[in-house]
């Protein structure tokens, strides 16, 4: 047989052989594919109506029609599952990429116990996680981490935080807005990329949040989507007690977002007037006297860059809308006895005076911090992403007590209800402290009334 009919004859039998066994591989490649989305990822914890609730919750690629979480002290003995099964997000980006989130939430918990869990379906299980329980009363003293404005590129404090969580430092984490800058982007793969990230954190200890103006895009729907706050507001505002603690989180975002409709910021500020006045009754003080507020965008600050925080210009939230003056906080706050207001936005760390109407008050010269006359302060932006530093104003105002512009973190330790203990954690410096000072309080309550 001549070559060129050998060759003609082997080519024929070649696309033949290509024909059969295509339908095969893209057969057995779909099955693959599907088998691959169906894994749980991206999962964290939050804590649900109660510190004996937690909220487990995490992402599939594909419907598998069930979300279930088996769990347990000695073994993965109990099981629980969600009535609804996962719900459909979708993207707002040009790919309109869907995904499904999973929750679950876990009831009657012993308290101060260590449970083991995964989560997932029939169709794929996450690997095996633990977190330990708390107690539901106030006389204990719980540690949390505490920043804001952590992206995946960038992400200074991840490695520590990742590493100090895995040891058993925090009962909780609380991350004061800005996400992943941003979650939306690239359809989303952003978001799910930063919540791979953080699962080292989140997964063992309860990941609590606020909104930030970098989670804007679609009316806040990816923040909306992905976090499980207690509550039923999509996890704008909310509050929850730990220890000695009564934390009230709130969005920043609704005075800036009018686009969205002024329906949300009359709404929350209705619910932070109910919220704090029953948190400032004599008889829940006595039980859980500190009152501590986070938000994203600060009332204060010492950053020219922006024009809403040099103390030149109004800030909204401080004082309210503009020309009208409605709805602003820093009267509710200080009518209602708040303690300490944390705040992120700008990429550094600053530790205020205590401050009322841009006037300090502290407790006194000697002790500023022992029995101070107005609420604390704190700007914790600096966890890194890709906008990198911020810098400070030439001429600090005279609110300022401290700053840094160390990439790093903060950690609170509620002691008792006389006593909070606050540090700031440098990344640049190996874990150094560059930032320490006592919260002391003898009696909690309103400051005074407001004009």
């Amino acid at each position: 047989m001549e070559p060129l009919h050998q060759l003609l004859m082997l080519s024929s039998l070649l696309l033949v052989a290509g024909i059969c066994f295509m339908p095969q591989v893209l057969a057995a490649e779909q099955d693959k594919v599907q088998i691959v989305h169906y894994q749980p990822e991206q999962v964290h914890l939050a804590f649900g109506e109660s510190v004996l609730e937690m909220v487990v919750t995490w992402n599939t690629r594909d419907n598998t029609n069930e979300s279930i979480c088996e769990f347990g002290i000695e073994g993965l003995q109990q099981l629980a599952k969600s009535p609804h099964g996962p719900t459909a997000f979708v993207d707002g980006g040009a790919k309109k990429a869907t995904q499904y989130i999973h929750r679950v939430t876990l009831t009657k918990l012993e308290p101060n116990s260590t449970y083991r869990y995964h989560c997932g379906s029939q169709l794929g299980w996450s690997a095996t996680y633990w977190f330990r329980t708390q107690f539901s009363h106030s006389d204990w003293s719980p540690s949390l981490a505490i920043y804001g404005d952590m992206g995946v590129v960038n992400a200074a404090s991840l490695p520590a935080l990742q590493r100090e969580t895995q040891r058993g430092l925090y009962d909780a984490v609380i991350h004061v807005g800005d996400f992943a800058y941003d979650m939306c982007n690239e359809n989303g793969e952003v978001g799910d990329e930063f919540m791979r990230q953080v699962e080292t954190v989140a997964a063992y200890v309860p990941y609590m949040v606020c909104v930030g103006n970098h989670e804007e895009k679609y009316n806040f729907s990816n923040y909306r989507a992905r976090f499980n706050m207690p509550g039923e507001t999509d996890s704008l505002w909310y509050s929850f007690d730990l220890g000695p603690v009564h934390f009230v989180s709130f969005s920043t975002e609704v005075y800036y977002f009018l686009n969205y409709g002024v329906k949300l910021l009359t709404k929350q500020f209705e619910w932070l007037e109910r919220d704090l006045a029953e948190a400032n009754r004599p008889e829940n003080r006595a039980k859980r006297p500190w009152i501590i507020t986070y938000g994203h965008r600060p009332m204060y600050c010492s950053d020219e860059k922006e024009y809403d925080c040099d103390g030149k210009l109004e800030t909204y939230i401080r004082q309210g809308l503009p020309l009208i003056k409605w709805f602003g906080l820093e009267d509710l706050f200080y009518k209602h006895g708040v303690d300490v207001e944390i705040f992120a936005h700008e990429h550094f760390y600053t530790r205020l005076w205590p401050i009322y109407d841009f006037k300090v008050y502290n407790g006194s010269a000697q002790q500023p911090y022992t029995n101070s006359k107005a609420p604390i302060q704190i700007i914790t932006g600096s966890a890194g992403c890709n906008e990198q530093r911020e810098p400070f104003s030439k001429d600090l105002p005279a609110w300022n007590a401290f700053h840094s512009n160390d990439y790093g973190y903060t950690r609170l330790k509620a002691h008792n209800g006389t006593h909070l203990h606050f540090e700031q954690v440098s990344d640049d410096k190996n874990g150094d402290i560059v930032d320490s000072f006592w919260v002391i309080k003898d009696t909690h309550g309103s400051y005074g009334t407001v004009d």
